[in-house]
Formats: C-alpha cells, sequence, structure tokens
C-alpha cells in the first residue's frame, strides 16, 4: 500500500522549516570554520594527498599539517558540483540532490540484529543485510540503501567489502551507498558494478552506487586507508559522500556550536580534496557531528541535542548550496518500543525540516546504531512517510478552499461531506503500511495485535516471495564465474 506518494513531489513540498541557527550564527559558524581551516590545519595526509591539495594552494606546514587559505576553500565551494543525480538500476529511483525533497535511507554499521520477536540481540549476518536490502525495495519511503549491519560472519575484508556490496546491489535497484576499507577493495568491486551496468561507460553514465567515505578521523586528521579509497573511487566515477562523525565532548567540542565549527571544517577539507583530484566531482556535504551523554560519554543518537546538531549541520550545507545530507532516527533505545517511536520521529521530522537532500540511519537502527531491526525498518517506513507528508505542507488556491462546496452543503445540502470526492485529485492522504485505525472492536476482532506482531508477520510474508531480479539469473551466474569463490551468499539464499 502507498503510503506517501504525494509528499516526494517537488511541487508540493515547503522547503526548510527548522533553522536552529540563525542568520548571524551562520556566517559566524562559517568565519570560524574557515579560521580553523586557515590555522589548525589537517594532520597525517598520505603523499597522494599532499600532491593533491598543495597543487591547488594548500599550504604543507614544518609541522606536516596541511594549512587551506581562505581563499582556496572559498572557491571550492563556488565550483563545486551542485544539483547532483544518485542514480538507481531502475530509473524510477533516481534522487536529484536539489534541495527542494528529503530522501531518507538507511546506515549504520550495527554489529547485531534486533530479534523484536524474541527481544534478543545477536551478531549480524551476511544474509541479514541481503534480507534488509529486499525489504527496502518494497517500502515506499526508503529511498536509497546502505548497507546498515557489518557481516560478522565474513572476516576478511575483502571479502567483507565484496560481499557487503554485492548482497545490497543484488537485493535492491535503489541506489547503494557503501564503504571500502581499503583501497585495493575497490578495483574488484568496480569489476562487479561494471558487469551489472553493461560496462563501464554505462556505470559511469549511471553510478548506482556512491562511496560514504569518513576520510577524516576527528579531531581534523586524515584517515590513511580512507583516503586511499576515496581518491580510487573519485577514479571510478563514484559520488562521494564526506563523512565527518565527530563525537560532542569527545572528539569533537563538547558547546554544540564548536562541534558544528569542527565538523564543518573537516567536510570543506574534503570537499577541497575531492575538487582537487577531479574539479566538479559529485560530493556529498555529510556534516555529522554526534551528541554525547555526558554522565557516560556514550552516544545520544536519539537526543535532542543530536536533532539540533544534524539540523545545524543541514543549514550548512544550505547556506554553501552544496547537496548536503545529515542523521538521524539513532534512537538509543534497544527494541521497537514508544521510546524508539518518539526519538526516531522527533529526529526524523526535523532533519526532513531542515532541508538535508538525505537522511542516513533514518530506519531501522537502535542502542544508538549498535543494533537493526528488520521489523523497525517496516514500523519505520510508516513514520517516514508521516514525516514526508507533514514537510510537503498543503494546497490553498482556488477551488481548494471550498467555498462554494461549503455554501452548497449548508444551504440546501445534506449538511455533511460524507462520500464527497475533493475537489481536486491529489490523494492527499497517508495510508500507512503497517500502523492500524481500526475502531477498539475490530482491534479485538484482530486478535489485539500491537505493531511489532503486525511487522513480524510483514516481514516473514516479504522474506518468504520476495528474491528480486534486477540482476537476473544469468548475470547472477557470470559473477558467480569470475568471481568464484569471493561470492558468500549462496544461491539458496536468493530464492534460486
Amino acid at each position: 500500500m502507498k503510503t506517501s506518494a504525494p509528499a516526494h513531489d517537488a511541487s508540493r513540498a515547503c522547503g526548510p522549516g527548522y533553522r536552529p541557527l540563525g542568520p548571524n550564527d551562520i556566517e559566524r559558524i562559517h568565519e570560524s570554520a574557515l579560521t580553523v581551516l586557515e590555522t589548525v590545519g589537517f594532520a597525517d595526509a598520505i603523499p597522494s594527498c599532499v600532491d593533491a591539495l598543495t597543487g591547488v594552494g594548500a599550504v604543507l606546514g614544518a609541522d606536516g599539517r596541511i594549512r587551506f587559505p581562505r581563499n582556496l576553500v572559498l572557491d571550492t565551494i563556488g565550483g563545486a558540483a551542485r544539483d547532483i543525480t544518485l542514480y538507481g538500476q531502475r530509473p524510477g529511483h533516481d534522487l536529484l540532490l536539489d534541495g527542494s525533497n528529503v530522501h531518507f535511507g538507511t546506515a549504520g554499521l550495527a554489529v547485531n540484529l534486533v530479534d523484536a520477536e524474541r527481544r534478543e540481540y545477536r551478531e549480524s549476518r551476511l544474509q541479514d543485510i541481503y534480507d534488509a536490502a529486499r525489504l527496502a525495495e518494497g517500502l515506499d519511503n526508503i529511498h536509497f540503501f546502505q548497507r546498515p549491519m557489518v557481516a560478522r560472519d565474513i572476516a576478511d575484508p575483502l571479502e567483507l567489502d565484496f560481499n557487503t556490496l554485492y548482497a545490497c546491489v543484488t537485493g535492491t535497484s535503489k541506489h547503494v551507498g557503501i564503504s571500502f576499507t581499503v583501497r585495493e577493495n575497490v578495483k574488484p568491486a568496480l569489476e562487479m558494478l561494471h558487469m551489472i551496468a553493461g560496462g563501464e561507460e554505462k556505470f559511469r553514465a549511471r553510478p548506482f552506487v556512491s562511496n560514504s567515505n569518513c576520510f577524516v578521523v576527528s579531531p581534523m586528521k586524515f584517515a590513511e586507508d580512507a583516503c586511499g579509497v576515496l581518491e580510487e573511487c573519485v577514479k571510478g566515477g563514484l559520488p562521494i559522500l564526506l563523512l565527518s562523525v565527530g563525537q560532542a565532548g569527545n572528539t569533537a567540542p563538547a558547546d554544540l556550536a564548536g562541534a558544528v565549527v569542527q565538523t564543518v571544517a573537516e567536510v570543506l577539507a574534503g570537499l577541497v580534496y575531492v575538487n582537487a583530484l577531479k574539479p566538479g566531482h559529485p560530493a556529498i556535504f555529510a556534516a555529522w557531528p554526534f551528541a554525547s551523554d555526558p554522565r557516560s560519554g556514550a552516544m545520544a543518537g536519539g537526543s535532542p541535542e543530536q536533532a539540533l546538531l544534524g539540523a545545524a549541520c543541514a543549514q550548512m550545507a544550505r547556506f554553501y548550496n552544496l547537496p548536503g545530507s545529515t542523521a538521524a532516527g539513532m534512537t538509543d533505545s534497544k527494541l521497537p518500543d514508544s521510546q524508539s517511536g518518539y526519538e526516531k520521529g522527533i529526529t526524523d521530522m526535523l532533519a526532513a525540516l531542515s532541508g538535508a537532500d538525505l537522511v542516513y540511519e533514518a530506519a531501522g537502527t537502535h542502542a544508538a546504531l549498535l543494533g537493526f531491526c528488520l521489523e523497525s525498518l517496516i514500523i519505520d517506513n510508516d513514520m517516514l512517510g508521516h514525516c514526508l507528508n507533514s514537510r510537503a505542507g498543503m494546497s490553498a488556491g482556488g477551488d481548494q478552499l471550498s467555498v462554494a462546496l461549503i455554501e452548497q452543503t449548508c444551504l440546501g445540502g445534506p449538511g455533511h461531506y460524507l462520500g464527497l470526492p475533493p475537489v481536486r485529485e491529489e490523494a492527499p492522504h497517508t495510508y500507512p503500511l503497517i500502523a492500524e485505525r481500526w475502531s477498539p472492536r475490530e482491534w479485538e476482532d484482530n486478535g489485539r495485535p500491537d505493531i511489532v506482531m503486525r511487522a513480524v508477520a510483514e516481514k516473514r510474508r516479504v522474506l518468504a516471495g520476495r528474491f528480486p531480479r534486477h540482476v537476473s539469473r544469468t548475470l547472477d551466474e557470470r559473477l558467480r564465474a569470475r568471481f568464484g569463490d569471493l561470492i558468500r551468499l549462496p544461491r539458496s539464499a536468493m530464492g534460486v
């Protein structure tokens, strides 16, 4: 059942409506970030990074730190790619990042699968990633898919990276975000993607996979392996999600504004890096500072502070007119319960209203990203439908004001509007997939189920019968013939 198709319509989207930063705040953060880049700079750049950055005007100091003159940063922002498209394997899943719509998706590196029915945690496996992908394939409000779990049953880094990507791109035809452990693991992945696309040129024309790249170790250091991956992915034509994830009070300043300054500075350094490698390459501003609970130092993913940080960074992306993403929906609750519902609903809604193009980790997560739940993915899809339709606003023009209809109904008419269609057919209602609107009697007659019980039943129904075939069996056989024992997902798990 469709939940919110009309909300995902640029003509109806009302745009950013939640702005935790005022205009002066934005300017102060911007100026502070430029100052930090010019005076503090970055440590631990690999030689190829040093060459690329100094080649466009960055300065390598005697202390080994790379510093960024403000004019270099401003010029890079001015020439950076805008209005980019993240492609799906099918055109119906293409996502235009032009600021007019918000797109929700999964993400995370959960090490546990949450079994909502048994109320248990267990180590996540490759099969779980594939199952999450094929569930997401049929959920209208999950617009892109990034691996939400770690395949704990695969130890070798090359096998882990390759099989995670394989499970994602065979499980869903939506756009896929992926990461790699080291540079060398990118080459076989690209070969597989070229085979799926029908050739390298076709993949480069419509790259349906992007690289989520945490190129920075906060505070203000380059991550050696991730930088190698970034360079290889830029060469390979993958859009880059420039990701900084400092944790306020731990690896970023405890003051929220200070955490935003550092995170913005880190992402802008990445933007210079990517454009030094290839001017105008598609890159996404992904400033994701995480909140901490000062009592323990632990991540507080469902907190109001997290919502503020994410929305403020989304505002900064809009200030720079860059395609931007944030992270929301990261409940601290361990199970799909009331805490999970309100933390996800509030943080996802504020992210949607803040102007982010992409919201990662929006569905399915638990325990501050340590757990992922397939039942929650289904439940949260309904919640995201509410967010999208609420953000879309309403039309109030012409006949939609219903003046003539009110007169006709009240002055000699039936005195009610039951059975009358809206003046304009625009499908104004949200029809949830899993949430119920029964009367108490109907609920009793249906066995008094709660939403988790309904989600369990829906999960079982879908996983028993949905085996996506956008990657055909013939092509899959070619992939398995080419990559041999590297592919670890058995055919039986894919309905073959």
